[in-house]
């Protein structure tokens, strides 16, 4: 089975900019992906990543410029095997949680993130294919049921948060094991108590 990270190294993570720089931006970007990385070999695979542009990593790259939806559709149909997606900035991913995506039955099986997104599948039918964004688990959801598919779900807290706003670094910081959450607290971020609103990040 291939297990395939998607990597977008343009600029990634612009929603953070509230908070981090560029170069910020670039070094936690890198950070979650290690973690995720991690986690997969953890679990007993050996991931691939498809990136945007060519990476130094230890692991095998793929270079493909297309839009995300483009790009996976393209690993999905010149692949014969069964083939799982786990996306870059799940910085809370660990072993168990992609197993529990690997081993769960279903011709596809989907890990929705918050908001209604898709943070990883197995897709095990061969004709399944992607379109992410704009509540991309409900549309995968229907597009796997209307072609005949079997459908699984992932419910799993480790796959549901996506890094994007500067809100959900108070998860990483209460719950990261590996490298997103050092490399926040080198920054010098913290958790401080806000009476009014619970949990905040300061720095």
């Amino acid at each position: 089975m291939r297990v395939v990270v998607p990597f977008d190294d343009r600029e990634p993570k612009t929603r953070l900019a509230p908070t981090l720089d560029a170069d910020e931006r670039a070094g936690f970007a890198a950070a979650m992906l290690g973690d995720v990385l991690a986690a997969v070999r953890d679990a007993g695979y050996t991931p691939e990543v498809l990136s945007t542009a060519p990476l130094d990593l230890d692991t095998a790259v793929t270079v493909d410029e297309r839009p995300l939806s483009e790009a996976v559709n393209a690993v999905l149909a010149a692949t014969d095997d069964r083939v799982a997606v786990v996306m870059a900035d799940l910085p809370l991913a660990t072993a168990a949680a992609v197993s529990r995506l690997t081993d769960t039955d279903g011709g596809v099986v989907l890990a929705p993130g918050l908001g209604g997104g898709t943070n990883a599948f197995l897709a095990r039918h061969p004709g399944f294919r992607v379109d992410y964004h704009d509540g991309s688990y409900r549309k995968h959801r229907e597009q796997a049921g209307t072609a005949g598919m079997t459908v699984g779900t992932v419910d799993s807290f480790r796959l549901a948060l996506d890094v994007d706003e500067p809100r959900d670094l108070v998860e990483v910081l209460l719950h990261g094991e590996g490298q997103a959450v050092t490399w926040l607290r080198e920054a010098g971020f913290e958790l401080v108590a806000d009476h009014s609103r619970g949990l905040q990040v300061e720095r």
